[in-house]
């Protein structure tokens, strides 16, 4: 039987955002739940400040996921942000960079999960107001950093950055990554996507977020070319 999995949704996204996704992976087999975050619940971390209340409401979840289901571990799918914050819940040292935050801010949670899945996740970014929490996160678990945890980072390949055909994919590639004349999902790009010594996989149309007049990644035909890793 499968591992039940766990989605943290991205950035300023709600769980209402993720049903078709959970839909579809129960339907195949893998009991599925979602961090159940209003898109209010990101209020408190704009502007770079601590993503501690998102982690605590990823935590309870997959302590309930376990409970329920008598698993030993999860699979973890983090979308867009929700894929670098994954990595702070997975350590084994303080997240204390802000005033807010102190040594017991640490969730070790890496011998509850199997498997990491990211889905257009900025994994880097020259963003100002991200650095902080995003470069906490590469200088202390750079790369595919558990041995013992499996890493899969998709990219979606669907826009490509473009300064008068494709302007917010430009500008989003160019915030994050430093260069925006390349391909990624529409708001990452394939480059920022990847983590070293990672599974690293490319879907050809693969758009940034679940919107239902695009395909993104967890869209039929899409959906397909990873649902394996959660096996």
């Amino acid at each position: 039987m499968a591992l039940p999995t766990v989605i943290l949704p991205g950035y300023m996204a709600g769980a209402g955002e993720y049903q078709e996704l959970e839909r579809s992976l129960n339907q195949q087999g893998i009991p599925t739940a979602t961090v159940p975050i209003r898109w209010q619940d990101w209020v408190p971390t704009l502007g770079g400040r601590s993503v501690s209340p998102i982690l605590r409401q990823l935590a309870a979840t997959v302590q309930q996921v376990l409970q329920q289901s008598g698993a030993a571990q999860v699979n973890l799918i983090g979308h867009s942000a929700g894929g670098w914050l994954a990595r702070i819940y997975l350590g084994e040292k303080p997240y204390a960079i802000h005033a807010v935050d102190g040594p017991d801010s640490v969730w070790a949670a890496r011998s509850q999960v199997a498997t990491l899945v990211t889905l257009g996740t900025p994994h880097i970014s020259q963003e100002r107001w991200t650095r902080r929490n995003i470069d906490f996160v590469n200088q202390t678990y750079p790369g595919a950093f558990y041995p013992d945890v499996r890493y899969v980072c998709l990219a979606g390949k669907a826009v490509y950055g473009d300064r008068w055909k494709s302007w917010l994919a430009y500008n989003s590639y160019k915030l994050t990554c430093g260069q925006g004349e390349c391909w990624g999902d529409g708001i990452t790009p394939i480059t920022a996507a990847h983590l070293e010594g990672a599974e690293n996989l490319v879907l050809e149309g693969a758009s940034h977020s679940p919107r239902r007049s695009r395909r993104w990644y967890g869209s039929p035909g899409l959906l397909e070319q990873w649902i394996d890793c959660l096996a």
